[in-house]
């Protein structure tokens, strides 16, 4: 957490996007409307198959066990419930919230736990990225039966949590580090459930 803040990437790239009238696309077709509201249904969609692959496997789901899919499937909910909780604890706010592009808060770093920036909160991590993040599970459960797909379903993951974590950059939702500490905390969330669900005796 420290390096990130060190690095001060935050507003920097905030400014990309927004000025002191707010973020012009922040209601754009393809930035809300596609990337922000599409994916959240898209990824509640997966979801469902994930849950459903448990009785009825697909594709790659086939090489692991019934066991192995529905661990994946809870390592999955785990993972959306640990960046909910975290979200709701925090009180940093959005940059859209921040005075300089329009609001009322000051920035804050999310890792100032407790202290209020002056605007709505609950900005960190983020949860849109987390709708992709959350399945970063299925490489743990993939890469020892099925290496290729894993790597693949590696790949598309980070590639889908990044483009939701662009989308919510663009229209002022959340800072760069919000989507980087999500991919991180998801990583360590499906690494530690893999190791305590399919610890061998």
């Amino acid at each position: 957490c420290g390096l990130l803040d060190m690095l001060a990437l935050d507003l920097p790239t905030a400014r990309w996007f927004g000025t002191s009238t707010g973020f012009a696309l922040r209601d754009h077709w393809l930035w809300s409307t596609v990337l922000h509201e599409g994916a959240r249904r898209v990824a509640w969609t997966l979801q469902l198959g994930l849950l459903l692959s448990v009785w009825w496997p697909f594709g790659a789901l086939r090489v692991l066990t019934r066991r192995q899919r529905l661990h994946m499937f809870v390592a999955a909910m785990l993972t959306l419930a640990v960046i909910s909780t975290l979200k709701n604890m925090n009180a940093t706010s959005c940059p859209w919230d921040l005075a300089e592009f329009g609001g009322h808060a000051i920035y804050v770093s999310p890792w100032d736990w407790g202290l209020s920036d002056g605007g709505a909160g609950r900005c960190f991590p983020a949860g849109h990225a987390s709708a992709a993040f959350c399945f970063l599970p299925g490489y743990f459960w993939l890469r020892e039966k099925a290496p290729r797909a894993a790597r693949i379903w590696l790949v598309v993951t980070l590639a889908a949590g990044f483009t939701i974590g662009l989308a919510q950059q663009v229209r002022g939702a959340h800072y760069l580090s919000h989507t980087l500490w999500t991919g991180w905390i998801s990583w360590v969330v499906a690494a530690l459930s893999y190791g305590l669900l399919e610890r061998r005796n």
